[in-house]
């Protein structure tokens, strides 16, 4: 199992104006599904920013989302540790498989798969 990526996700009242912002030093959007943005660096597709307003299917909103390889085999590990699961694993409809965990100091963090990719 390996880490594709680490994203830090900023709520924002006002995600437009900010998307505006982060484009200004050079980002571009590769996602938008209206509650959350993502932003990306030309040529660099692992270096992301997520900006939302909340999450539209689970009752918090994390502050960072880790994609891995294997979000079946990181659920397991995590909830047998005896880590606090916020969000159980579900398939979500935008394409990716996800649960929220908590860490030690409290942060949400939002560990995913896309549903496409989740061998490897």
């Amino acid at each position: 199992m390996h880490i594709r990526r680490i994203v830090p996700n900023l709520r924002s009242a006002a995600p437009e104006e900010s998307a505006g912002f982060y484009r200004l030093l050079g980002l571009e959007e590769v996602m938008d599904h209206g509650w959350i943005r993502t932003l990306a660096g030309p040529g660099s597709p692992t270096v992301q920013l997520s900006l939302t307003s909340g999450d539209k299917t689970a009752p918090v909103t994390p502050d960072l989302s880790i994609e891995v390889s294997d979000v079946d085999a990181s659920y397991d590990a995590l909830r047998d540790s005896g880590a606090e699961i916020v969000y159980p694993l579900t398939d979500e409809d935008w394409g990716v498989r996800r649960f929220f965990v908590r860490d030690p100091d409290g942060r949400v963090v939002n560990v995913l798969g896309h549903r496409d990719r989740r061998a490897g």
